[in-house]
């Protein structure tokens, strides 16, 4: 398992721009590149478990020190 490198704020930022990119696929379904809207499924599913890959290559953690 990955070790968590998200917390706070930037986890609560992640679930909300998800939830809210995935609700555009369904409340607009006349764009034309409707599809992007399900990258939103990216933060959310770091938010929720939190640990992002990309974060863990940069070398980034913000999650509270102790609780890793």
């Amino acid at each position: 398992m990955l070790a968590r490198n998200v917390g706070g704020l930037d986890r609560i930022a992640r679930i909300v721009i998800g939830l809210a990119l995935i609700a555009g696929f369904f409340l607009n379904p006349e764009a034309s590149l409707r599809w992007l809207y399900l990258i939103g499924v990216v933060p959310l599913a770091t938010g929720l478990m939190q640990t992002c890959p990309l974060y863990s290559l940069l070398g980034f953690n913000t999650c509270p020190t102790g609780k890793n």
